[in-house]
């Protein structure tokens, strides 16, 4: 009895990408912002700062990027349905317990627990087994996985404004934790590994790195840590600075949505970019656009203005995260690829925690949200220095080679 598809049928390679990016959708589309439906519900309710709410998905977020690593390692040592099963089985559980959540020691235990247990076992893993099913077209591949991830940023914060506004913000919990449990346990099913041959081929296209891994690792993983504090920022604080700016309820959500609808295009535009012209390259102009365009969230007055700027910002910013991920499977050796994409992406969700948490923090400190997006820049430049150095050393070591 065979455990994987034969590949002669390469179409069931596109089954996994397309359960990849619907499991990413939902899982990711959780954790990674959709609590930020619930930041000012929870500040009416409970009493507690922009910061100490915001500290929540940050925390939930130092989960995934610690739980990326555990599971990581252990994606390249046992089945990653395995793994998936877990993370999908420990999301809907935390989801379900923080209905029934009442301080704020708890919440930040459950999105931890949520975190490290869900999506670390539900990122890094499944991307690095998109990965392993092509030897062709990866770029596009990964590029459409992640596009779930980014259409589900949108549609969840979305989905739960609303669901807060007819339930309350404890029973829009347990209907989240619900749709989890029903829907990522049998996605989790499909996330099986590409047959003999097909992990072979795709380990050859890739065997062999331009740079050290032990240099590569660590310039990658600091140039993450950047580019994911700045897109942490419009990702957590747009919902509420458009709510302070406007003066509306859950409507607010309707620019992020379409922003992170925009960002699904982006990263399969990206995707399909790194397979033309290399992922580094790629990611330089996805993360350069982001750069660009993060503070003019804050020059905008009217829903109108949010409704046309989002989606021009959210096009390259969908990019940014493809480019990383492409660029680490290029750039480290297959048969650690999991494990790498997990360290690497530790400092991504780090980033994301710092930016999430020090837009409430400086919103704070200084009553808007200005210096927030500013901060944002500042470290989206610092990503793009580091990027550039490495796309010139991997040009110089092509070059010196050839």
């Amino acid at each position: 009895m065979q455990t994987s598809p034969d590949l002669s049928n390469p179409r069931f390679r596109w089954v996994i990408v397309v359960a990849a990016a619907l499991l990413l959708g939902i899982a990711m589309g959780t954790l990674v912002n959709g609590l930020s439906a619930f930041v000012i519900p929870l500040e009416i309710h409970f009493g507690w700062s922009r910061a100490e709410v915001s500290a929540i998905n940050s925390l939930g977020l130092i989960g995934i990027a610690l739980g990326g690593i555990v599971m990581g390692f252990l994606a390249d040592r046992i089945a990653t349905r395995t793994i998936c099963l877990i993370g999908a089985a420990s999301l809907a559980a935390a989801l379900l317990l923080a209905a029934r959540a009442e301080a704020l020691w708890q919440f930040y235990t459950l999105f931890f627990a949520a975190g490290f247990l869900g999506g670390g076992a539900l990122f890094a893993p499944v991307i690095a087994l998109v990965g392993g099913w092509f030897t062709a077209s990866r770029g596009l591949a990964i590029g459409i996985a992640s596009a779930g991830q980014g259409l589900g940023q949108g549609l969840v914060p979305f989905v739960a404004g609303h669901l807060i506004e007819v339930t309350g913000w404890a029973n829009a919990f347990t209907l989240l934790g619900a749709f989890a449990g029903l829907t990522l346990l049998p996605l989790s099913l499909l996330m099986v590994p590409p047959p003999a041959q097909a992990a072979a081929a795709a380990a050859q296209k890739g065997a062999a790195p331009l740079l050290s891994p032990k240099l590569v690792l660590p310039a990658l993983s600091i140039a993450v840590l950047g580019c994911c504090t700045g897109m942490a920022v419009p990702l957590m604080h747009l919902v509420p600075l458009i709510q302070g700016v406007c003066g509306v309820g859950a409507e607010a959500g309707g620019p992020l949505l379409i922003m992170l609808g925009a960002a699904v295009l982006g990263r399969v535009f990206f995707g399909r970019l790194a397979d033309i012209i290399g992922p580094v390259q790629a990611w330089m102009a996805a993360t350069s656009w982001q750069t660009a365009l993060m503070l003019g969230f804050v020059f905008l007055g009217t829903m109108q203005g949010f409704w046309l700027f989002a989606p021009l910002y959210g096009f390259g910013y969908g990019g940014v995260m493809t480019g990383v991920l492409i660029t680490v499977g290029t750039l480290t050796p297959p048969a650690r690829r999991a494990s790498a994409t997990g360290i690497v992406l530790a400092f991504g969700w780090a980033g994301h925690a710092l930016g999430g948490w020090q837009g409430g923090f400086v919103f704070d400190l200084t009553g808007g949200y200005f210096w927030t997006y500013a901060n944002a820049v500042i470290a989206g430049l610092i990503n793009l220095l580091i990027v550039g150095t490495i796309w010139l050393a991997l040009r110089r070591r092509a070059q010196a080679g050839a």
